[in-house]
């Protein structure tokens, strides 16, 4: 059995529920990628979607799907994605074994 490019914390699947319960008319999943962007290079990036890509890799997130862009399965592999709620921060978080550093704020990292 192969392992999934991303797995889910139970925080995080109740915050993709809520998300899309919540989302535009249309939405169909939650879309996870990574952009260029940040002084490390990579960022993750989440969005709703209305279809799937080709391309895309498609998980389920309890009940409901979250799709992976192409590029971001290959960066993201054994990933867990989770959701927090701190003092001054709240949002999906990420614990990427594949990430060899991040920049000092946290918003950007590289492989």
């Amino acid at each position: 059995m192969s392992k999934a490019p991303l797995t889910f914390t139970d925080a995080a699947i109740q915050r993709v529920e809520k998300l899309l319960s919540k989302a535009p008319e249309g939405t169909k999943a939650l879309r996870v990628g990574v952009d260029k962007k940040g002084c490390s290079g990579l960022a993750y990036v989440v969005e709703y979607a209305e279809k799937a890509n080709d391309t895309d890799v498609t998980l389920q997130a309890g009940e409901n799907t979250v799709l992976i862009t192409a590029e971001a399965s290959l960066v993201l592999y054994g990933s867990v994605m989770d959701y927090v709620e701190e003092d001054l921060y709240q949002g999906f978080k990420f614990d990427n074994p594949n990430a060899k550093g991040t920049c000092g704020c946290g918003e950007s990292f590289h492989v």
